[in-house]
């Protein structure tokens, strides 16, 4: 089989790198009932979503080692923390994506040749939650 004849269509790439950290929380918003409105602990997965409409050499929307200091930010300041304690805001997973997309756009944004799409947060592996950063 030749296969120089598969042709490389056009389109956007996209790509994402899932991480993970640990961290304890309560929803005091909830009534008193609800359990979320206790103390407790998740294994927070976080996965970052890119796109770029061509690639960097050597083929790469982004180099996933680029994405090092994200990783340092978890681990230094959300690991093994309590999030009520050092968040400005109640933190839902839905707030927790938000938070973390901006600080990928302020901190990391102009050096990676990706544009940042979406950031999902993951409490449990079966709920999650997704913000979509407005195009520019």
């Amino acid at each position: 089989m030749d296969l120089s004849s598969v042709p490389l269509l056009p389109g956007a790439f996209t790509i994402g790198k899932k991480l993970s950290f640990e961290a304890g929380h309560r929803l005091p918003g909830l009534p008193p009932e609800h359990k979320c409105s206790r103390q407790h602990g998740h294994s927070y997965e976080v996965e970052v979503i890119l796109t770029a409409p061509c690639l960097e050499e050597p083929g790469f929307v982004t180099d996933f080692g680029a994405l090092g200091p994200f990783r340092t930010f978890l681990d230094t300041e959300l690991d093994h923390h309590n999030l009520d304690e050092i968040l400005p805001f109640e933190p839902t997973s839905e707030r927790l994506a938000q938070f973390l997309a901006g600080w990928f756009i302020q901190h990391l944004q102009p050096k990676v040749p990706g544009r940042l799409i979406a950031v999902l947060v993951r409490e449990t592996g079966s709920s999650w939650a997704r913000f979509d950063v407005k195009g520019k």
